[in-house]
């Protein structure tokens, strides 16, 4: 089975399922997203990673098996997701990047690909001189798939910032411990296949656990 992560277009969300390409948790208020129909959501995605990619750059990861977009990780500053103002835990810190929105086909979970979107969106951020990353989490379950599940991100890295017994704030900080450039290049090699000529012994991601499952 072929594996790989490509950068988020706006061709990739016509790919995926609702209701992740109708998803307007983050980019829209409560109220802005109140107003919108089914196709008005969608166009309003497209249009929110469209101004994204081109203000700010990269803002997201797909990952497709044998050629065909099964999941995504978004990702942006803060100001790019006003509807995290409604969450008890926001603001997020100043220093930090948002990840938003992941979602992998449900009969794919299990199997990594959760984890492979994370490694590959931090190395993104490192390369562009970022060093933390936060999420907002979530304990009770929520159907649609926008908030992230806690349990998730504690898997791959993330440590909570600020408590909270259903919406915690969770973090994951990309420059720790010893060499972050060695580590980023591994992650890399991992996600892209990327190869040099020569190359340190690889160590393992430090804020990302090897542990099974997503």
């Amino acid at each position: 089975m072929s594996r790989k992560t490509a950068r988020l277009t706006v061709d990739h969300l016509a790919e995926l399922a609702d209701p992740v390409r109708a998803c307007l948790f983050w980019e829209l208020t409560p109220v802005d997203r109140s107003r919108l129909d089914q196709n008005e959501r969608i166009a309003e995605k497209e249009s929110w990673v469209s101004a994204v990619l081109r203000d700010w750059g990269s803002c997201g990861r797909v990952v497709r098996v044998d050629g065909r977009t099964v999941g995504l990780i978004v990702y942006a500053p803060a100001p790019r997701f006003p509807g995290a103002a409604s969450l008890p835990t926001a603001p997020s810190s100043p220093d930090a990047v948002v990840a938003a929105t992941a979602w992998i086909e449900p009969e794919l979970r299990g199997g990594g690909l959760g984890r492979l979107l994370v490694q590959a969106m931090a190395a993104d951020l490192v390369e562009r001189g970022h060093t933390a990353v936060e999420a907002y989490g979530d304990t009770r379950g929520r159907p649609d798939g926008c908030v992230l599940p806690a349990e998730f991100l504690g898997s791959v890295g993330f440590k909570t910032q600020r408590a909270h017994p259903t919406t915690p704030r969770m973090r994951m900080e990309l420059r720790t411990a010893l060499s972050w450039k060695d580590e980023v290049e591994l992650a890399l090699e991992r996600v892209w296949g990327v190869v040099r000529p020569t190359q340190k012994a690889a160590r393992p991601i430090g804020s990302v656990r090897t542990a099974s499952g997503d």
